[in-house]
């Protein structure tokens, strides 16, 4: 069996090379000491990464959009009802289990698990602004950073929808579109919803694969869609390709 190979980056061969001279030295080092410890979660996290289950046993969709869009906008009905209808098909939602379109998602999740067995979660990040996770999860994972966040989110989901959001849903959105550009994850639905997302794409389109920057097929990572309906039915056709391979999977009996 041949040896395992050695995740490596020129910074984290500096560190190995560092931990060598270390041990000459009579008195630790605070700061060699913490580069070491995080160099070593890098790679308990990389090795950890190549366990892939051979087979996914539940669908999860996970839903971004704003914290501040709030009740009575809209969109947060929108979302609602986005929510209410996959989770009545059987699809688990997953969201940042904060206020705003967050709610909205874990609460039509939990409206309408009562006719199937799917589930809502949240991915809560510890914020000043965001202390307490909405009441409509069933389980709820708390993060101290967004790294190990949104490793979460990738590693739970099945499919991504992205309403429309700040900051924070853009970060979203684009670790997930990298990850699927350069197929580091299996190819899952990436879906836009609103009007706020277009004149991102003829930004995309002007500012970057004029120059080269972005390869056209990078784009057709994304849909982009007018409404959370036309999300379900991307959804739904996904789900029951899911639900197919599960079954051909259980019959061969693997």
């Amino acid at each position: 069996m041949p040896p395992k190979s050695k995740t490596t980056t020129p910074e984290l061969e500096q560190l190995r090379n560092a931990q060598t001279s270390a041990k000459k030295r009579s008195s630790p080092d605070p700061a060699f000491i913490l580069d070491k410890a995080i160099y070593q979660l890098w790679e308990t996290i990389n090795d950890l990464d190549q366990i892939q289950p051979e087979r996914v046993e539940h669908y999860r969709v996970s839903i971004f959009g704003s914290s501040r869009i709030r009740r009575g906008d809209p969109i947060y009905d929108e979302v609602k009802k986005l929510s209410y209808e996959l989770a009545r098909m059987g699809v688990d939602i997953v969201t940042g289990g904060g206020p705003g379109l967050m709610e909205a998602a874990n609460s039509g999740a939990v409206e309408g698990q009562i006719e199937s067995k799917s589930r809502s979660f949240g991915l809560a990040i510890h914020l000043p602004s965001e202390e307490q996770s909405n009441p409509f999860v069933d389980k709820v994972f708390r993060h101290r950073t967004f790294f190990s966040r949104l490793h979460h989110f990738v590693r739970l989901s099945s499919a991504f929808i992205v309403m429309p959001g700040g900051i924070g849903t853009a970060l979203e959105l684009f670790m997930v579109w990298q990850l699927l550009q350069v197929k580091h994850m299996k190819s899952h639905p990436l879906i836009l919803v609103g009007t706020m997302w277009p004149p991102l794409l003829e930004w995309i389109k002007g500012s970057m694969i004029e120059r080269g920057l972005v390869s056209p097929p990078d784009l057709d990572v994304v849909a982009i869609v007018p409404s959370a309906e036309e999300a379900i039915k991307i959804i739904a056709a996904s789900y029951e390709q899911f639900k197919g391979e599960k079954n051909g999977h259980a019959a061969a009996g693997t």
